[in-house]
């Protein structure tokens, strides 16, 4: 078995929602080994994460959330690859909007997918949208939190199907219970630690973004 390996995918494109668009860069992370991967969202562009997979097998296309810029190519992905697409039920409405001809399997909370000799845990963790889920790498010590917990404070809530409160007490009880040494590994950006972010909390609260 070979050493477990993380490798990010930076894609750009769009993010459209509420009648409004941004120009966004996401973060496609591909974990695995030499012979296996699974591939943690599908921002944008196929051919940069065919690329990046380089002929390994694919055990899932996990999406963190169902917003466009994160599904973007995910059944592109799925027939490519020959991969199901895992996401949520709660943000089916989301997925629907993008690809409504398209069906995918759903994620619950404390799934476990196994990859190179290692569990990836499903942790529900809803506020950026109600399907918001983070992939928390026990054994490893890495935790992919796609747009719940960013360097510096929590995924926005200010649009459709978000909500501040929510997305608080997601982080406070289902990630900044976790090892503080733990990498974390997000949708966009920089990445940081449990231990970086879990004094700000407070600070966050009192903003209320």
């Amino acid at each position: 078995m070979s050493e477990l390996r993380i490798d990010r995918v930076v894609t750009s494109g769009t993010f459209s929602l509420d009648g409004g668009t941004w120009d966004v860069d996401n973060n496609v992370w591909v974990i695995g080994d030499d012979s296996e991967v699974v591939i943690v969202d599908a921002a944008h562009s196929a051919v940069p994460i065919v690329d990046a997979v380089a002929g390994r097998t694919v055990r899932a296309i996990v999406c963190t959330h169902g917003h466009d810029d994160h599904i973007t190519v995910a059944p592109e992905l799925s027939a490519t690859l020959d991969a199901p697409v895992l996401l949520h039920p709660a943000d089916d409405m989301l997925w629907q909007q993008t690809h409504s001809e398209q069906q995918h399997g759903d994620l619950d909370d404390g799934r476990r997918i196994s990859v190179s000799g290692t569990d990836i845990v499903v942790l529900h963790t809803p506020g950026h949208s109600p399907g918001s889920v983070c992939l928390y790498l026990p054994d490893a010590g890495e935790l992919f939190t796609g747009d719940t917990l960013f360097s510096g404070g929590p995924g926005a809530t200010g649009r459709s199907y978000s909500d501040f409160p929510t997305i608080i007490d997601s982080i406070s009880s289902r990630l900044f219970s976790l090892a503080p040494e733990t990498s974390v590994r997000t949708g966009h950006g920089d990445g940081t630690t449990i231990g970086t972010e879990a004094p700000m909390l407070e600070e966050w609260i009192a903003r209320g973004q």
